[in-house]
């Protein structure tokens, strides 16, 4: 399990927060204690094994916190587009959470958490997120900073990296660096959509009025799968339960300790790419193709 680290943050809602839309898993608690914001964040390798250990890393920052599921407001999570496996997870986890604990969710695209990550740490204010979809593409969206809310420039798009397009004035930021360099429009800065981002976001999110009831948490995918295996839908079952008899579990004081089985992995099924318009920002006629 990776580190936890405790450190200051201006919230005034108690949050959990979790992306396993990439290689990398994020979890963060946001809280209250004392009079003084708070927060936790755990960081490990995601991917397939998010589906086994994100649960346990949920417990360890509500540990660290000292609170329960009960304590919280509202589950924060990271909808895509990412990892098919990753954002089938997420979903599966934040939906068994939310019921189980009688809270709301709060869906945050990808791409704005990672802009949100590039503000945080390098201070632009516009910014084209790019994410690496593999198979050569990426995924991307132009966003801009104004009034405490990220604005979209356009839809989520995919395609290849020689697609994107910069629009003046912004910079480009995120995970592609290593995958495309040489096929980038411009270098990118290092961004990824991390759960300190996601709880920046959630505060003025969740009083624009974007919580949804827990059986709303659904992912956003942008290259679409046509199918999902028989295994994948049972483990997906699973996850839910799982985390669903967590929640229940903590609220009635009884004790279950829960580890969530692996998401089988991508089954290769044809797979069909959203529907695009090739002049909206941030990429021009791009190609899609199975995942």
């Amino acid at each position: 399990m990776g580190k936890l680290s405790g450190r200051d943050n201006r919230v005034t809602v108690n949050l959990l927060a979790f992306d396993t839309s990439t290689e990398t898993l994020f979890v963060g608690l946001a809280w209250t204690a004392g009079g003084q914001a708070r927060t936790a964040l755990h960081v490990s390798e995601g991917g397939r094994e998010a589906s086994a250990t994100l649960i346990p890393s949920v417990q360890a920052v509500l540990a660290q916190a000292g609170l329960a599921l009960s304590d919280l407001n509202a589950i924060v999570f990271g909808r895509g587009p990412g990892s098919f496996t990753g954002l089938r997870t997420a979903c599966a986890v934040a939906q068994g959470l939310a019921l189980g604990a009688n809270l709301p969710v709060l869906p945050v695209d990808t791409l704005m958490a990672l802009a949100e990550d590039a503000r945080q740490r390098h201070g632009c204010t516009e910014v084209l997120a790019a994410l690496d979809a593999r198979m050569g593409e990426v995924y991307a969206c132009a966003y801009r900073f104004a009034q405490g809310l990220w604005h979209a420039q356009g839809e989520v798009r995919l395609g290849a990296p020689e697609a994107l397009v910069l629009p003046p004035g912004f910079l480009l930021a995120g995970n592609v660096e290593a995958a495309y360099a040489g096929r980038l429009p411009a270098p990118s800065l290092p961004a990824q959509p991390t759960a300190d981002a996601l709880l920046r976001l959630a505060p003025a999110l969740l009083a624009a009025g974007q919580a949804l009831p827990a059986d709303q948490a659904l992912p956003l995918y942008v290259r679409d799968k046509v199918a999902q295996t028989t295994a994948e839908r049972e483990a997906l079952k699973a996850a839910a339960a799982i985390a669903a008899a967590t929640a229940t579990a903590a609220a009635t004081g009884t004790s279950a300790m829960a580890t969530s089985p692996p998401i089988g992995q991508d089954a290769a099924v044809p797979g069909a790419t959203a529907g695009r318009d090739p002049d909206a920002p941030g990429l021009v006629h791009p190609t899609g193709g199975p995942r």
